[in-house]
């Protein structure tokens, strides 16, 4: 962020009386690990599902297809409500959701009814994410990146931590193992009731005094040809991601002939590189402008998207790591950007690019699996390399001045 841009945020932080609430930024940080470990838990489950109900590859991006829309369609309409009627404890109903499709998915019998179980998930995701992020947002205290990285570090370990639990607790012994998640459920719902008591603390404390809202300073037509730009890096985004979360375990097991369990362990080595990617992308922002770090996470990913391909196991590892840290990086930036754009929407903001971002995963997987059995799984990774490079378009974001 540039001097001009942090003074403002400062200035924000003194006008509203707000200090960082770290101890809130880390709970929600906590829940969104228990979301995204919940979440994590279906694609880490493919390989299961499919030896067991012999899925093609197209059923298995139906799967991912079926969840993630369910995760993206009601985001941005739960977070429009909310921003006219906040709702502290909805996120209790949304880990509910949750548990109700865990407990379905690990007695599903079916491919119809694992579509139902991941339906209910992602139903859960999306009461959650818009309020969440909105959470974050508010106890930030003006250090905007810094909490966004906070919480999507957490979502990304809970993402990481998902296929590591699965090849320890369900692979080795059998799919109605799932249920034992519910545990992580019922943690989940403990933190979520502590966070929903700040909240809605905070919403009474700013009923009581109006807030000072920082925009943008640019034409309305600019707002709209920025959020279009950020939404076709998302695209890139997310379909890569939903390439490598979905069909890298396939993709090892296929090309070096590696088993279920090593194959999961070289996803959550890339997964916890995103992790690391996402720590870092919100303070790069703050401190040298979202464009720049949007440019460069996006755009930056793909000279070694485009060798992954060609390498062997070892570098397929190391390059792995790479991408994952550097194009994980963008999302926190391209959040705070876009709630920086239309402050006066934070939910509805969050909820469009979650959702966006989801429903790009789920089209993505469904597509790509579909190429896959009518290629192979090789080829998913020769023509996804080329997805980074739509990261030069970032050079159009205007840079953020306030008023």
């Amino acid at each position: 962020m540039n001097s001009s841009s942090a003074t403002a945020s400062q200035s924000e932080v003194l006008n509203n009386g707000q200090q960082t609430v770290y101890p809130i930024l880390f709970s929600i940080a906590f829940a969104h690990l228990i979301n995204d470990l919940l979440q994590a838990v279906i694609p880490a489950a493919y390989p299961v599902l499919k030896e067991n109900y012999n899925l093609t590859f197209t059923q298995i991006g139906l799967i991912t297809l079926a969840y993630q829309l369910a995760g993206s369609l009601l985001q941005p309409l739960v977070g429009l409500y909310t921003d006219k009627k906040p709702k502290p404890y909805s996120q209790i109903f949304g880990m509910i959701f949750t548990s109700l499709g865990i407990v379905s998915l690990s007695y599903a019998d079916s491919f119809s009814l694992i579509i139902v179980s991941v339906i209910l998930v992602g139903i859960g995701s999306s009461i959650f994410h818009p309020e969440a992020s909105r959470i974050s947002f508010l106890a930030s205290g003006g250090k905007r990146g810094l909490a966004q990285s906070i919480f999507q570090l957490g979502g990304n370990a809970g993402t990481a931590l998902g296929p590591l639990l699965v090849a320890l607790i369900v692979v080795p012994n059998a799919q109605h193992y799932i249920i034992w998640f519910l545990i992580a459920a019922g943690v989940g719902l403990i933190v979520l009731s502590r966070i929903a008591t700040w909240y809605q603390n905070h919403l009474s404390l700013r009923s009581a005094k109006k807030a000072v809202i920082d925009l943008p300073n640019i034409s309305q037509n600019k707002i709209v040809i920025s959020v279009v730009i950020l939404m076709v890096l998302i695209f890139s985004k997310f379909v890569y991601m939903a390439s490598m979360s979905s069909y890298f375990t396939f993709y090892l097991m296929e090309k070096f002939k590696l088993s279920v369990q090593d194959s999961q362990f070289y996803l959550v080595l890339f997964l916890a590189s995103c992790a690391v990617g996402t720590l870092i992308g919100g303070p790069l922002g703050d401190r040298f402008g979202r464009k720049y770090v949007i440019w460069f996470s996006v755009l930056g990913a793909a000279p070694f998207t485009l060798m992954l391909p060609f390498v062997d196991l070892f570098w397929t590892g190391v390059l792995s790591v790479v991408i994952g840290t550097v194009i994980s990086s963008a999302f926190p930036a391209i959040l705070v950007y876009a709630q920086e754009l239309l402050p006066k929407k934070l939910g509805m903001v969050s909820g469009l690019f979650y959702g966006f971002a989801f429903g790009m995963g789920g089209l993505g997987s469904a597509l790509l699996g579909n190429l896959a059995d009518h290629t192979s799984i090789t080829y998913v990774y020769y023509l996804c390399a080329y997805l980074p490079l739509i990261g030069i378009i970032a050079f159009f974001l205007p840079n953020l001045k306030k008023k």
